[in-house]
């Protein structure tokens, strides 16, 4: 089944039985998606798996967009989540601006810097992708971050295909070292999934964003996520404001490559086409190879 006959099948099944048509929409990785007219409502984002990860994995996500919502920044409102559907209120494109991105730098700033938080995690496991996204509780940043975010892929089928046994020995080499890599920093509430495709704007014009992947995290992941994929020339105010706004040091873009690490691996694990992140992995391990 086509996947706009499959959507519209899921909505009716769901007892939304106004929805006259879906568009498929392209963007997302992981799901089919699209909006969904409807003749007397305005129109509507809805989101399935032809065959589900999980029957939590839409509640996860409703769940890290209110908390990301209840702290500030905009998401579009959870119309349905069930096992088999997530339907959301339309947003729009962002506009391509420097004014856009200074304000997503000012929500940002003010989600990672006011919800400080003593240990890592989060209350349930929820999901990146197809894959789920372990939040088992930690005190320490650095272990959390290597277990949980690093080493946890290197038993995929995929990412054990790409890699050599030394490349995994230099990971583990880069994971014991985090503490000499990486400054000492908070957790704080994270969107965990901001590559660029996920901000959008609301209809009033505001950043907005989609897809988290919420966890207490260090807010560098979502800083480096942004960096590294793709982000727009208007977007130079964004990380300029970003950095005054929460005071970073003048060293972080050299961070990026590690943090972004847990990305790369997670995309390596799910995709045939894995978009370079082999690559960029062996590179960022590369110094690593032997223990000296």
């Amino acid at each position: 089944m086509e996947s706009a006959a499959f959507l519209l099948e899921r909505l009716h099944r769901a007892g939304m039985r106004d929805v006259v048509a879906v568009e498929p929409v392209t963007g997302g990785l992981a799901a089919l998606a699209g909006m969904a007219t409807r003749p007397d409502a305005p129109p509507v984002f809805v989101k399935a798996f032809a065959d589900a990860p999980s029957d939590d994995v839409f509640a996860a996500e409703a769940e890290g967009l209110a908390a990301l919502r209840a702290n500030g920044m905009a998401t579009p409102d959870v119309l349905l989540a069930n096992p088999e559907l997530l339907v959301l209120s339309a947003l729009r494109p962002r506009p391509g601006s420097e004014a856009f991105w200074e304000r997503f730098a000012h929500a940002l700033a003010h989600l990672h810097t006011s919800t400080v938080h003593p240990r890592f995690g989060w209350h349930r496991d929820n999901w990146l992708g197809r894959r789920r996204q372990i939040n088992t509780w930690n005190d320490d940043g650095y272990s959390f971050f290597a277990e949980h975010r690093l080493l946890r892929w290197l038993g995929e089928p995929r990412v054990e295909a790409a890699l050599d046994a030394a490349d995994r020995a230099a990971l583990e080499r880069l994971c014991h070292r985090l503490p000499e890599l990486l400054p000492t920093r908070p957790a704080c509430l994270t969107h965990g999934d901001l590559w660029t495709q996920n901000l959008l704007a609301t209809p009033d014009g505001r950043p907005a964003l989609i897809d988290p992947a919420v966890s207490y995290m260090w807010a560098e992941v979502d800083l480096a996520h942004v960096w590294t994929t793709a982000p727009p020339p208007e977007a130079h105010r964004f990380f300029q404001v970003y950095a005054e706004l929460t005071a970073l040091d003048s060293g972080w873009q050299s961070r990026m490559p590690i943090i972004q690490l847990r990305q790369h691996l997670a995309v390596l694990a799910q995709f045939d086409n894995d978009w370079g992140a082999a690559d960029l992995i062996r590179a960022t391990v590369a110094p690593f190879r032997t223990s000296a």
